[in-house]
């Protein structure tokens, strides 16, 4: 692990930043990617403070000249990629099908489907290199479900699940496992803004099996564990954290 670099997007808040402190115990080569550059250098620093081998990139990863500029500084910074966590995202906003903003599916599509898209297409050549790479895509519960109101948050979610099934088919036979979670409810700012918004939706959010929502340290064990090597036999596998939310 010691030898070994991880890039995480959406890494500055939530289930990145959980995920980064959680790898940086034993993995101290993190290359941490948001769009936000004042969060993201805060949080960089929170891990260079545990004596972390870390560096913020700013990335819009729905744009493909984005994500391969942070592809090639990970390469230029450390030489190769070897976990890719694919988190990043947006929350919308509630509409029915037939009203839903055209700007906003666009959106949605773009940084939650596209940008996972982008970033295996960019990061799948470096793991090639070694022959030697897991990567872990962020869906949801959402991306199990149907869920009324945010049609493009749960088409995108649905889409990332195929695309893991697909890449992990393709590349298993070269020493790169790919795994989705979907996490349930997770106590993240993002989810904080859901709930101050749409007040209705935490009663939904604690009846899971638990009762409760989730903290984001187990969403990133999870994460983690899925790049051991007690996950070496797992691959294109859709795990739901979601404390028994769906059937």
């Amino acid at each position: 692990m010691k030898e070994r670099v991880v890039l995480i997007t959406g890494g500055a808040s939530g289930i990145g930043l959980a995920t980064a402190m959680k790898f940086a115990e034993e993995c101290p080569n993190v290359a941490m990617v948001d769009v936000s550059e004042v969060n993201g250098k805060k949080a960089v620093q929170s891990l260079k403070d545990k004596n972390c081998n870390a560096i913020f990139i700013k990335c819009d990863v729905s744009k493909s000249e984005e994500v391969q500029s942070m592809i090639n500084t990970i390469m230029d910074k450390y030489g190769r990629i070897d976990f890719a966590i694919n988190n990043a995202g947006i929350e919308g906003t509630k509409h029915v099908i037939h009203e839903y903003p055209e700007e906003e599916w666009h959106q949605m599509i773009g940084i939650h489907l596209t940008g996972v898209w982008l970033c295996m297409k960019y990061e799948i050549p470096q793991m090639l290199k070694n022959g030697f790479g897991v990567i872990v895509n962020t869906s949801s519960t959402a991306g199990l479900l149907g869920v009324p109101t945010h049609c493009a948050y749960v088409a995108a979610k649905h889409g990332i699940l195929g695309l893991t099934k697909t890449a992990a088919l393709e590349y298993g036979k070269q020493g790169i496992r790919v795994n989705a979670v979907c996490p349930g409810p997770i106590r993240t700012p993002m989810l904080n803004r859901i709930v101050e918004k749409y007040p209705e939706y935490e009663q939904w959010y604690v009846s899971n099996a638990v009762g409760r929502i989730a903290d984001v340290k187990e969403m990133a064990a999870a994460i983690f564990m899925l790049c051991t090597d007690s996950a070496s036999f797992i691959t294109g596998h859709a795990l739901r954290v979601d404390g028994g939310l769906t059937p």
